[in-house]
């Protein structure tokens, strides 16, 4: 009960990182992405004589509720709604009983079943049933991490421009105006926009020393021969601690390396783990400059984190039989029940005393350029270490930042679309190199990406400027592409579908 204080105003994510979402019909909940608008915000009440129940209001003054409808005939979930009952003391679809596990909560319903976010393809996308989940995949479906939200003047604003759209009486915009200004000076205000990337830096403020945890509740170990990295459940050992540095090859700062206590970096190789699989070797090293293979980008998943190379894999680990029982790869899963393999719990065990750490990144060789195919110090084969020689990943590149050069496949810079298709330019675009000339193989790729499921891809007009979804085949050539991602629930999806555009 301590996430849910009486009076409170707070959002609840999902596990598909998308908000619990009351719908302007006053009637439907579903889940979102964006987690800015207000009908996102859900006002606790204490259920009186009960003090282990709750109530949740919408913004304008309807209660989360688990009807007995069925979302799908034949199907166990049942619908949960926006009502607004006549006697509110007596009506237990209202009441919701928060149970603790972990730092996320599950909301339980008065028939014993609990406030479930389902994923999946249409009809089931986006829905929220309550239900209780028999497969062990969907136990996390029922799990909400909980937010507390502070209203700033940008809240207040986005909810008066929202009001304006709607043709809202004057004397609303009197009582926002009050709050921030005239309402001359609020248009001049512009609402925070969400990242276009889940950054995970977070888990890193000040921390001088992490432990890693996976999904099989075991640590991230270097191993004392000083080059294998394994899983291990022994977290209070030495050797599942390591140092974070922060890399200043990129603004602002989104990349961290990994040092072991042997002084060594979590490197991702490019070794395969067992001949004819796809897994990559995750070693340690102490390479001559520090490149690419020893970056890792944080991106958050929920409570979650998930570690990329710049490849485009995830440190992964492994479960199942020997020998890939406890061992640790960088790969992109394919099958959903590998999917968790790639998510690690953050335990810092030392804060950098220093909080100026998260601003500054400590000082770092410059990353050179790759020398001459010619030159014996840039072969792969030349770099020793303990057990033998080792090739290691390396860039071209002199800054993480920076687009690749074309020739290894095309650079394709893309930004995500808002419901209407609409881009903040104000957010910087991301970019991948890809290879492929098929549009379905590209939208997998952007869907790994960005974490979106089930999106379209566009490219806009140059000479009307509005989207139109690409089909079948990229262009021939390599050349460079600019293209803007939508998830195929938005407004401008359906859009495209009545113009049969899909």
């Amino acid at each position: 009960m301590e996430f849910f204080l009486k009076g409170k105003t707070i959002r609840l994510r999902s596990h598909l990182d998308k908000y619990l979402i009351a719908d302007e019909d006053h009637e439907t909940v579903l889940q979102h992405r964006n987690g800015l608008s207000r009908k996102a915000r859900w006002t606790v009440e204490h259920v009186e004589g009960k003090t282990s129940l709750i109530r949740l209001k919408t913004y304008d003054g309807h209660y989360l509720a688990a009807s007995e409808a069925p979302l799908l005939l034949g199907m166990t979930g049942k619908k949960v709604i926006q009502t607004h009952p006549k006697n509110l003391a007596v009506d237990p679809t209202v009441e919701w009983e928060p149970i603790r596990d972990g730092f996320q909560v599950k909301l339980k319903t008065f028939c014993g079943k609990f406030l479930r976010a389902n994923g999946g393809p249409p009809p089931w996308r986006n829905t929220v049933t309550h239900d209780n989940p028999l497969q062990s995949k969907a136990q996390d479906w029922i799990l909400w991490d909980v937010e507390e939200v502070e209203f700033k003047e940008s809240d207040l604003l986005s909810d008066y421009l929202t009001s304006m759209s709607s043709f809202s009486s004057l004397s609303d915009e009197l009582v926002v105006g009050s709050v921030l200004g005239s309402p001359v000076s609020i248009i001049s205000i512009r609402s925070p926009k969400p990242s276009s990337k889940r950054i995970g830096m977070e888990f890193f403020n000040n921390a001088k020393a992490v432990r890693l945890r996976s999904h099989h509740d075991k640590y991230l170990l270097a191993e004392e021969d000083e080059e294998s990295v394994t899983q291990d459940r022994n977290g209070s050992s030495k050797n599942a601690r390591w140092t974070v540095e922060i890399s200043s090859s990129s603004s602002p700062p989104n990349i961290i390396r990994l040092k072991s206590c042997y002084g060594k970096y979590l490197t991702a190789s490019n070794q395969p783990f067992l001949l004819g699989m796809t897994g990559h070797k995750v070693l340690q090293t102490q390479p001559k400059r520090l490149d690419s293979s020893v970056e890792w980008e944080p991106i958050r998943e929920g409570n979650h984190l998930k570690l990329k190379t710049r490849y485009g894999n995830f440190l992964r680990a492994n479960g199942g039989l020997p020998p890939w029982r406890n061992s640790v790869t960088h790969d992109i899963p394919h099958r959903t029940a590998t999917q968790d393999w790639i998510l690690w719990s953050v335990d810092v065990v030392e804060i950098e005393v220093n909080s100026s750490k998260s601003m500054k990144p400590p000082h770092e060789p410059a990353l050179e350029k790759a020398d001459s195919i010619g030159s014996e110090s840039s072969s792969p084969s030349s770099l020793s270490i303990k057990s033998g020689n080792f090739a290691r990943q390396e860039s071209s590149d002199s800054m993480v930042g920076s687009p690749p050069k074309v020739g290894g496949g095309r650079t394709i810079y893309y930004h995500i679309g808002g419901d209407n298709g609409n881009v903040e330019e104000a957010i910087e675009g991301q970019w991948i190199t890809f290879k492929g000339n098929g549009v379905d193989e590209l939208r997998q790729r952007l869907e790994e990406e960005t974490g979106l499921d089930d999106v379209i891809v566009c490219s806009r007009s140059p000479l009307t400027g509005k989207l139109y979804p690409l089909k079948l085949q990229l262009p021939p050539n390599n050349a460079t592409m600019h293209v803007v991602v939508v998830e195929s629930s938005s407004r401008v999806a359906r859009e495209f579908a009545k113009s049969g555009l899909l």
